[in-house]
């Protein structure tokens, strides 16, 4: 067989590799692209970035391909180096290009790298990017027609960068995301998160196109209600939450996509209790302490009937809570939250 094309795959942590794939179920609409469940950014996110190795050249691609990104999404990227950078960009030529995705990346150790471009051809650092701002692979999309010659794809993936076994290869390639699993439901065969494949990988012999550039879906699937609308609240606009407050705070969803966001400040170590009541089926997403890309835990249906509850032992610090409608696309309605210490 020729020499494996250079293509990108997701890293996994490990303990969701051998894990059925999981996103958010779809409401009906057009959107495409895929966001796997748990793992965005708090809108409005400013990201620090470090570079592990690289020259002058490919640090300057990376940045700037990072920025096709942030010009159209409620996210700002910080190449400052910083020792707890949320993302670690290494080149390692011998390790292909890679990226954890989203929020993953903060659960892997700060001397370790969280993308790696050991290539640079084309879009490959945009591609990278989209990863780790939350966006998994077009060719996982459940509408995407790929039927893989399994075998050579199977073979082609045990050798050299990755020295897959097949349960792994099946998992991350040749398995699709459920339809009622899905965070965007249509294929874009323009998008730059669908990477080159060759025909011969596929029963059809007709592979893919290597885009190079956004789509235009891509850059309004990510300024978009579902990821990082550029109207969306962001920490410094957050409401004030009393941890023990005799009162709930009373709220409401009141646009489609509208994304609700709260701050408070635990004093003592304890476990700690977030919830919302009402008639809204909302979803929680807890981040901190003190660092708002920090995901701490996301919940949709644990508490009564539709509402979130997030229960977590917390250490002092500030944190926050984002509360969005389930149904991004067509979800209004008021709700009520409350942070509790549990003695």
């Amino acid at each position: 067989m020729p020499d494996r094309p250079h293509v990108c795959f997701d890293r996994i942590l490990p303990l969701e590799l051998m894990r059925p794939q999981r996103t958010r179920r779809a409401a009906r609409g057009r959107v495409r692209g895929i966001s796997p469940i748990g793992k965005t950014w708090m809108n409005g996110s400013t990201l620090h970035a470090r570079f592990i190795g690289g020259n002058a050249t490919q640090r300057a691609t990376a940045r700037e391909q990072a920025g096709w990104w942030t010009d159209v999404a409620n996210l700002q990227l910080v190449f400052d180096d910083a020792p707890n950078a949320d993302i670690r960009v290494a080149f390692d030529a011998g390790d292909g290009a890679w990226s954890y995705i989203g929020t993953d990346a903060r659960q892997i150790p700060l001397d370790q790298p969280t993308m790696n471009l050991g290539f640079l051809d084309g879009g490959t650092a945009a591609h990278e990017w989209g990863h780790a701002i939350g966006l998994a692979h077009e060719h996982q999309n459940p509408d995407g027609g790929i039927e893989w010659n399994e075998d050579i794809v199977i073979r082609a993936m045990a050798g050299p960068p990755n020295y897959w076994d097949a349960a792994t290869t099946r998992h991350n390639i040749l398995r699709r995301y459920s339809a009622d699993q899905i965070n965007g439901t249509r294929f874009d065969p323009e998008s730059i998160m669908l990477y080159f494949f060759p025909a011969e990988w596929t029963t059809s012999g007709i592979g893919t196109q290597a885009n190079e550039v956004l789509s235009a879906l891509d850059k309004a699937f990510i300024a978009g209600a579902r990821m990082y609308p550029k109207a969306g609240p962001t920490v410094d606009v957050a409401t004030e939450l009393l941890v023990g407050a005799r009162r709930r705070t009373a709220a409401s969803i009141g646009r489609f996509g509208e994304e609700d966001l709260f701050r408070f400040v635990v004093d003592r170590e304890g476990h700690h209790v977030i919830d919302t009541r009402g008639p809204t089926d909302v979803v929680l997403k807890l981040f901190g302490p003190d660092q708002p890309t920090r995901l701490v835990a996301e919940d949709d249906d644990s508490g009564y009937a539709y509402n979130a509850r997030i229960g977590a032992d917390l250490l002092p610090g500030t944190y926050w809570v984002q509360v969005r409608h389930y149904n991004r696309e067509a979800g209004v309605g008021d709700y009520t939250i409350s942070v509790r210490r549990m003695e």
